[in-house]
């Protein structure tokens, strides 16, 4: 049970350093971070404008459903 958890843990290891990493280890500071940033920022305003847009076609849906069945 020890060497297969040890081992597992061996190949995560090596797994993780084949792995491209969105920051640039030759840089210091909050450079080193750019292209983090500049990411988590696309998509926070993605987020926004797709919220934005499924907020507005909920509001007209709404208000289309609501026209057609309102008693006069």
């Amino acid at each position: 049970m020890l060497t297969k958890t040890k081992n597992f843990f061996n190949e995560v290891k090596v797994e993780l350093q084949k792995a491209s990493w969105p920051w640039d280890p030759k840089e210091k500071g909050f450079k080193k971070y750019k292209e983090l940033f500049d990411s988590t920022g696309m998509v926070i305003i993605s987020m926004l404008l797709l919220g934005g847009y499924v907020a507005f076609c909920d509001f007209i849906l709404v208000n289309v459903v609501h026209f057609f069945t309102r008693i006069h």
